[in-house]
């Protein structure tokens, strides 16, 4: 059955200022990464405000699903209850999203969103969400799937858990020599080489090469391969720049979803970060870097 023409259009109608805003909002959500211009705009156009104070539960861990929310302003605390205990797990800073599981797979909600300050929210509504981006990503899926099965280190995942990193991931391209993340940067992002060639740099270790602000080649990464996993896993800065080689197709996935997905991929990610401190070791007689990336 046609269910774009059964099921009405949701429309918030908004002032050029709110829409400004939510534009700005929403351009770096990675779920809204592969849709269309008439997709994005319906999603755009059934978009709500809603206004936060500090302590407000946005969603409550066990209830069904009943918006995606994107962040436009404020902290969020993630509290999540296991064995009647509520642990902080992580914490929203003025950007990012969530609600999107409990709509995806019709689950209840996984976690409990409490904001700490004053803040503003986007919310979409679950019919609309279903709608367009569910139809969305089973389009994903099919594209991505063959490749997400072929990538090592998920290999040791469940099928169904492949899926889901299908269903969060979105694609970025860059150009010959651009940079793709920044040595002492904070991280946000995990990185999949979906095709050409990154290749990662850290800044030299020797004084002649430190004076200059030289760079040394440590790696490269082919399609397949990963990259951008270490700061995350060390909850330190970025260790090292990456570099586009050519021009380059990347499967991103933000730290939220990297944590709540790749968690049975840890293991083999640590013992490469122990290969990495061998190589460096190797290099400039000293592993320094991947403790105290600033320098």
């Amino acid at each position: 059955r046609s269910s774009d023409l059964t099921e009405p259009r949701i429309v918030h109608p908004k002032t050029d200022e709110q829409r400004c805003r939510l534009q700005d909002a929403c351009k770096d959500i990675l779920l809204f990464k592969n849709l269309d211009q008439e997709q994005l705009s319906q999603v755009l156009d059934a978009m709500f405000e809603c206004k936060v104070i500090p302590q407000e539960h946005v969603i409550d861990q066990g209830d069904d699903g009943d918006n995606f929310y994107v962040i436009e302003r404020g902290q969020y605390d993630i509290f999540v209850k296991k064995e009647g205990d509520a642990r902080c797990v992580g914490r929203y800073d003025n950007r990012g999203s969530f609600g999107e599981l409990a709509l995806m797979y019709n689950t209840p909600r996984a976690a409990t969103i409490v904001a700490t300050t004053e803040g503003a929210l986007w919310g979409l509504d679950r019919i609309t969400f279903r709608r367009l981006i569910l139809k969305n990503n089973a389009k994903k899926r099919k594209m991505y799937e063959q490749f997400i099965e072929s990538v090592p280190v998920l290999k040791s995942l469940e099928l169904s858990e492949r899926m889901k990193i299908v269903d969060v991931i979105g694609e970025r391209t860059y150009q010959d020599t651009e940079r793709i993340i920044t040595q002492g940067e904070k991280a946000d992002c995990f990185f999949i080489v979906e095709s050409g060639e990154v290749k990662i740099m850290m800044k030299s270790k020797t004084k002649a090469g430190q004076e200059n602000n030289q760079e040394v080649e440590i790696a490269r990464c082919a399609s397949g391969q990963y990259f951008g996993e270490l700061a995350l896993v060390t909850n330190k800065p970025r260790a090292a720049s990456a570099y586009a080689v050519g021009s380059v197709k990347c499967l991103v996935m933000d730290v939220q979803a990297f944590e709540r997905l790749l968690g049975p991929c840890m293991d083999i990610m640590k013992r490469n970060i122990t290969h990495y401190e061998e190589q460096l070791v190797a290099m400039f007689g000293s592993s320094m870097d991947l403790k105290d990336p600033g320098n």
